[in-house]
């Protein structure tokens, strides 16, 4: 699923989402893209590379909320002037976006990047290009597989990768890393997990075969000759291959569970059906949690758990409708909101405006006015309002919300509100996406190759104002496993650790 081009502070939090979400995790064929083919030149010249080169670096230090907040700005200058003396040649876009792409994921900020490159990708694989057939997992050091096309009976889910053409697989997999924009490692390995055929393609071109050492179940070590497969291929074996378990990321589900516990699966905090006229209008969504909530409560469920998993994320104004009907205090995403004030912040911001149609309580009516009067690289505070509890009947039982890594945007700050403001426990995996980020995206154009660039605009904090660059920890975590038996088995183990505190809460003391 793409990224959403929404970057207004309406829908503020989707801005927050990273490249692609777990939701691509199982597509075998990589990221498709749908919109029409545009006429690029066949190479870009060198005077041309070396121009956007020098825009890109000189916007990004205007642009960005704090370019140099993960790298000194002098180890950045030292990476420009060696990238800036490799463009002496006529250069294929690909390679272009390429050198780009490095140079500002080296950055390490998950909301820094330039746009993707998923054209190329799939006109590659639609000329029959031939990919690297394994989804890997980076757990503690390790590479694990956790998805396989490769149709060989001599790999399984959970193998340890151990090298990879004579390289441990770390070391191997680092070129694929200096693409991702991302906070850390975590983040990367975590967006990798879902890409990695098209990165493994964007880092090492076309490679027929891959020789692999595996580490097994029993403890030995199997050598495998791996071949690197076609479209065709990816889908030859998944039609043959075992049922997997796949989180459905659009679901919006909401029943009760033996034991009178109630689930809620609530899906993207945007309306993601496909004839949905705007995605942004909450009507759809409001209703569901509502008919979700009175239900739950009619039926005399105890205790809720609300299923975040491979969540991509969305608006607030979505999230908001939910968190209210089990708050019972004020709420609000961020303690702290800071914009950066630059020229292309405010050039983006003009164009929506434009296109808004006269609305009068826009929040980009509310932008261009801190701006306004404001000199170029301040920053200005954006305040965000308390959310009120829901008024009348509320869900006044033990609320539950289960995450995992590619639980994103503010559906990470919906776990966070959960655990600053006692509203609930949360289970799980830590987040991959981070709770206080460098977010509200926008973008500007590189005049000469036409290349659009997204940078973060604004410092966002969690709800509890801890500025440390990490996701939502667990209160109780549940490790996702690498070897799944075709069923839910995170749920199962959920439902377990919620029916056991309901237990020692009946036992009197």
């Amino acid at each position: 699923m793409p990224l959403h081009p929404r970057i207004s502070l309406t829908g503020i939090l989707l801005a927050l989402s990273l490249a692609l979400p777990a939701c691509a995790a199982s597509a075998p064929s990589g990221p498709a893209d749908s919109s029409p083919a545009q006429t690029v030149p066949s190479l870009v010249s060198p005077d041309d590379s070396r121009a956007d080169f020098d825009a890109l670096y000189a916007r990004l230090q205007d642009s960005h909320y704090d370019l140099f907040v993960r790298r000194p700005e002098q180890e950045y200058d030292a990476l420009f002037q060696q990238m800036r003396a490799g463009f002496e040649t006529p250069l294929a876009p690909l390679e272009v976006w390429k050198r780009y792409q490095r140079f500002v994921a080296y950055g390490n900020v998950a909301h820094a990047r330039v746009d993707p490159v998923a054209e190329h990708w799939e006109n590659f694989r639609k000329a029959g290009g031939k990919a690297f057939p394994l989804f890997l997992r980076v757990v503690d050091g390790k590479a694990y597989v956790a998805d396989d096309y490769s149709g060989l009976g001599t790999i399984a889910q959970g193998d340890e990768v151990v090298s990879i053409d004579g390289m441990p697989a770390l070391r191997w997999l680092e070129p694929t890393r200096t693409f991702v924009s991302a906070d850390n490692d975590y983040m990367a390995w975590a967006q990798l997990e879902s890409q990695l055929p098209m990165f493994v393609w964007l880092a090492r071109g076309e490679v027929q075969s891959f020789a692999l050492v595996l580490g097994k179940a029993d403890g030995t070590q199997a050598g495998v000759a791996l071949p690197a497969l076609s479209r065709a291929d990816f889908e030859a074996v998944a039609a043959k291959r075992p049922k997997r378990f796949e989180l459905d990321w659009s679901a919006r589900e909401a029943r009760i569970l033996e034991g009178g516990l109630a689930y809620l699966r609530p899906g993207p905090f945007y309306d993601s059906r496909p004839d949905a006229a705007d995605p942004w209008d909450t009507t759809a969504f409001a209703s569901f949690i509502d008919e979700a909530f009175s239900r739950f409560i009619a039926q005399g469920a105890d205790r809720l758990l609300i299923d975040l998993r491979d969540n991509p994320g969305g608006d607030n104004s979505f999230s908001d409708l939910m968190v209210a009907w089990f708050a019972d205090k004020p709420f609000r995403f961020s303690e702290e909101f800071d914009i950066k004030v630059s020229t292309a912040a405010i050039e983006s911001n003009r164009k929506r405006l434009q296109g808004k149609g006269g609305e009068t309580n826009s929040t980009s009516l509310r932008l261009a006015a801190a701006y306004d009067g404001k000199p170029l690289g301040n920053r200005v505070s954006f305040p965000i309002s308390l959310v009120s509890p829901r008024e009348g009947v509320r869900f006044a039982g033990p609320v539950y919300l289960l995450i995992n890594r590619h639980s994103y945007s503010n559906t990470v700050l919906v776990a966070a509100i959960a655990q600053d403001y006692g509203f609930g426990t949360v289970l799980g995996e830590e987040t991959a996406d981070l709770a206080s980020t460098y977010g509200a995206l926008e973008k500007f154009t590189l005049p000469r190759t036409g290349i659009e660039v997204s940078f973060p605009k604004a410092r966002i904090l969690r709800s509890n104002g801890d500025t440390r660059a990490q996701g939502v920890v667990p209160d109780i975590a549940i490790t996702t496993p690498l070897v799944d038996d075709g069923t839910d088995m995170v749920l199962r183990q959920a439902i377990k650790i919620i029916d056991g505190k309901q237990r020692a809460r009946s036992i009197p003391k």
